[in-house]
């Protein structure tokens, strides 16, 4: 019997660098030896030593180099033109699980402005090294024209190709590949011979993987210059691997992965990649709680652009240039702090201060942004003049694509002396409100058409609920002022009061541990909710470590009051928890020396408006501890939901933390998934939903696996560590990155958390959680008018959706028009309906704005969106 031997298989060598802008080192010394890289690649590429380079699948890269060296900048590009050199598809390789799907968008978006420089992109959805991967990927590559996706980390061990699908639909061919391959290929002191061996070593576990291949080896690293890709090659050329290597791109092998994929035997995987971790594939979960504050940072200035910026300027001023460059200019800072080192809290501190900086001129922009699309939309809210004595204004400032109801606090200045006595609404009927004086002070004012001017003011704070607000529009209310509080405004305090009556005669009460029950009308108990617990952690920014044989600890409550308005009561909960002062000398538990951290817990309920409103307040003192807020469900809950992206997806409950390894280069796996804004657990009356801004790390245990021995939902406040890595943890057992000192992931700073809270009917169907994230996360606001100014007659073009989440309004990158982006984040068929403005149409497009069918006409257009559909509609005049 003869046997036939295999033919060769075909391995595409694509030589790469995976470039970090900030991690173990600060940016700027990072960008330096960019720069040196960079020139090292253009040398090479000109010499022949090396064919193509990929260089890491950014812009931002090239964005870098051009701030330095543009006669370099402008060789990369010449090199990207003649295909030496591939770019993109993003503009950053961002972290796409904690950042929003608008900010993906627009990630892609810049990188085509800066592709159209250097002539091309690569399309190939290339995310090479973030901690996961999101559901919704595959429907954002296919929105950009990609079918293909390199992932590694998250993606099920060992299956080496395999076709990938989001909840609606899209799909991607995925290669599972890790990109860190240099030292294969790489110049050692063994010499060529030891090349030899390490490239067999490579192969076989590609084998194993995929007998048939076509193989692709990532011949790079992070920060790594190439080394003479061709002679490296050259030097095993005569070895027998059963391979035929060479130079190639990403390009050319996944065509050659789709046309072997053809052949069949791939499997299909659907959802997020967050699959079991094999060695050295960490999925580094502890990102998504590591540094709380930068989260919620980011949390505040996506919703900043995405929900106000963006829509106010297309609305209003769609042809202001400067506008259009600032608001550009605003995103760019914004995408600088999406990769996966920053956003994820796991670099040295001095880049985490440079990311808060960057938050906070993002907000800078943002707040000037939105002050001149208020002008253009014919409201002053510049603080300029006498302060007033008869009567002052506010506008009430709606987001969202139809008419919305919530509260508002708006801060209102007056001359000194004066307090409002009443708040008329835009249809001449008194609101109800709330009013507390802050105290005097100098108001200060200056513009381009204002001379500076400083007046004696008195600033005031009024709540109330506002009703019906126009959609994508605004109410002005008017405030009449006179000499005296008025005391029907202010609230009534009752001490050692632990409890709020609710609607339809439920009641909630505080406890000992300062956690709520909830009563039904008909009795019926929702117990532990909102219960603080405090646990030690001997982890790093990268992933949670348990303290051996710790046991959680609870705050004691120490002192209850109530205070009741006209619109509101609010239940305040003086609270303290003691917590070990830091672990012990040799880590192995927590320090007996213990620091009182006094918290403040306020629990909102707005009358006319179902959620409730929770927020914990605390100056965090002590250090290696994990805080989280629990809610345990009343019934059993085999799984609880959240939403990802554009989808809400559900996940099963188990255990916060999975069996420790035993083997070195391995991670325990983890409970908790990555969610952009709110999550619930149980079903019909007993649902319980909480939605957040920046709260991204959240759990579903199962009853054997909780503390209150109910299934439970959790979410994580702060986790405080001191290393960006270590590698004597038990939870993964070897470092994820250099084993430095961070003594500010402790966290050591004020801290506020807010949540949103709703049990039962409101939140019964999945509609409901959609709703619930968007009046906790895009809240109504409101503005002061300029005093003796009086609103121009809104030119708001009218426009109204309903049925589905506006997850975009923009102007277009081309300049023709806006782009409307709507989703239905649930998994049944939606209905959804779109008043157009008189003399608008609009037309289906993709989420790179390329049409995709012929127009609607004008008027109402009526969009029916399947389970998780996500429709794009770009507007124009007739």
């Amino acid at each position: 019997m003869t046997t036939t031997a295999r033919p060769p298989v075909d391995c595409h060598v694509v030589t790469h660098v995976h470039w970090d802008r900030e991690w173990y080192r600060p940016f700027e010394s990072f960008r330096a030896r960019l720069v040196e890289l960079a020139e090292r690649v253009c040398d090479e590429l000109d010499d022949g030593r090396t064919t193509t380079f990929h260089l890491d699948g950014q812009t931002i890269v090239l964005a870098d180099v051009q701030a330095l060296r543009p006669d370099l900048a402008d060789r990369l590009a010449g090199h990207a033109r003649a295909g030496r050199l591939t770019l993109g598809p993003w503009h950053v390789l961002a972290d796409n699980q904690l950042v929003s799907g608008e900010n993906l968008v627009r990630n892609l978006l810049t990188a085509r402005r800066w592709g159209a420089r250097v002539g091309t992109l690569a399309d190939v959805g290339y995310c090479p090294d973030t901690f996961g991967h999101p559901a919704d990927l595959p429907r954002i590559l296919n929105g950009f024209g990609m079918d293909t996706a390199l992932v590694w980390r998250g993606a099920p061990d060992g299956t080496a190709r395999f076709h990938w699908r989001s909840p609606d639909g899209s799909q991607v061919l995925a290669a599972n590949q890790g990109y860190h391959a240099a030292e294969v290929l790489w110049a050692e002191p063994d010499g060529d011979a030891g090349r030899v061996a390490r490239l067999k070593d490579f192969l076989a576990v590609e084998r194993d993987r995929l007998p048939d291949g076509p193989w692709l080896l990532m011949n790079g690293g992070d920060h790594l210059a190439p080394t003479d890709t061709a002679g490296a090659l050259a030097a095993v050329a005569a070895a027998d691997q059963g391979a035929v290597l060479h130079e190639s791109t990403l390009a050319a092998f996944f065509a050659a992965a789709r046309e072997a994929a053809e052949a069949g035997g791939v499997p299909l995987i659907e959802g997020p990649l967050r699959h079991r971790p094999g060695r050295l594939t960490f999925l580094l979960p502890g990102t998504l709680s590591a540094r709380m504050y930068l989260k919620q940072a980011n949390a505040a200035a996506q919703t900043g652009l995405e929900r106000w910026a963006e829509p106010l300027l297309a609305l209003h001023a769609p042809d202001d240039a400067t506008l259009t460059a600032e608001l550009r200019h605003a995103w760019e800072l914004l995408l600088r702090n999406s990769p996966h080192d920053s956003i994820c809290g796991c670099s040295v501190d001095e880049v985490h201060r440079e990311n808060e900086v960057r938050f906070e001129r993002v907000r800078q922009a943002t707040d000037h942004l939105v002050l001149r699309a208020l002008g253009a939309a014919g409201l002053d809210t510049r603080r300029y003049g006498d302060p007033e004595t008869a009567q002052a204004a506010f506008a009430v400032l709606n987001p969202h694509p139809r008419p919305h109801t919530g509260p508002v606090t708006v801060e209102l200045l007056t001359a000194p002396g004066r307090h409002p006595q009443s708040v008329i609404g835009p249809d001449g009927a008194a609101v109800p409100f709330e009013s507390e004086a802050l105290g005097e002070e100098t108001a200060f004012e200056a513009d381009l058409d204002l001379l500076p001017d400083s007046r004696p003011a008195l600033r005031h704070r009024l709540h109330l609920l506002a009703t019906h607000v126009p959609g994508l529009g605004h109410a002005v209310h008017t405030v009449v002022l006179g000499d005296a509080p008025q005391p029907a405004a202010t609230a009534a305090v009752e001490e050692d009061t632990r409890s709020l009556l609710l609607a339809d005669g439920a009641t909630l009460t505080a406890g000992d541990d300062a956690a709520l029950t909830l009563t039904l009308a008909d009795g019926t108990l929702v117990p532990g909710l909102a219960a603080l617990l405090d646990d030690g952690d001997r982890g790093d920014t990268y992933n949670f470590d348990p303290v051996p044989h710790d046991v959680p600890l609870a705050p004691r409550l120490r002192s209850a009051r109530r205070r009741t308005s006209a619109v509101r009561t609010v239940l305040e909960l003086d609270a303290a928890i003691d917590v070990p002062v830091a672990l012990t000398g040799d880590r192995s538990g927590r320090a007996p020396e213990t620091t009182q951290i006094p918290l403040t817990i306020t629990v909102t309920h707005w009358f006319g408006h179902a959620p409730l409103r929770w927020n914990a307040t605390f100056d965090n003192t002590a250090d290696d501890h994990r805080l989280r807020v629990h809610f345990p469900a009343p019934a059993p809950a085999a799984r609880w939901s959240a939403d990802t992206h554009y989808s809400l997806l559900d996940h099963p409950v188990g255990p916060d933390l999975g069996p420790l390894p035993t083997e070195r280069a391995h991670e325990a796996e983890y409970g908790c998934v990555p969610v952009q804004s709110v999550s619930a657990i149980g079903d019909g009356a007993l649902r319980i939903a909480v939605a957040a801004a920046g709260l991204p790390e959240r759990t579903g245990l199962a009853a054997e696996f909780s503390p209150s021995g109910q299934d439970e939902m959790v979410l994580t406040l702060l986790r405080s560590v001191g290393w960006l890595s270590r590698f004597d943890l038990n939870a993964r057992t070897t470092g994820a990155g250099p084993m430095m000192a961070t003594p500010e992931a402790q966290c050591r700073r004020r801290h506020s958390f807010d949540l949103a809270l709703a049990v039962g009917s409101p939140v019964a169907a999945d509609t409901g959680l959609v709703d619930l994230a968007e009046a906790a996360t895009v809240p109504l606001r409101a503005a002061q008018l300029r005093p003796g100014t009086a609103p121009a007659p809104l030119a708001a073009p009218g426009l109204r959706v309903y049925g589905a989440r506006m997850t975009a309004l923009k102007g277009a990158e081309d300049g023709d028009g806006l782009v409307l982006r709507l989703s239905n984040p649930t998994g049944r068929v939606a209905a959804a309906e779109v008043d157009l403005p008189d003399g608008w149409r609009a037309a289906p497009v993709r989420l790179d704005e390329s049409p995709t069918g012929e127009p609607y006409p004008g008027g109402r257009i009526t969009l029916t969106l399947p389970p998780y559909g996500l429709s794009g509609l770009r507007l124009t005049r007739s």
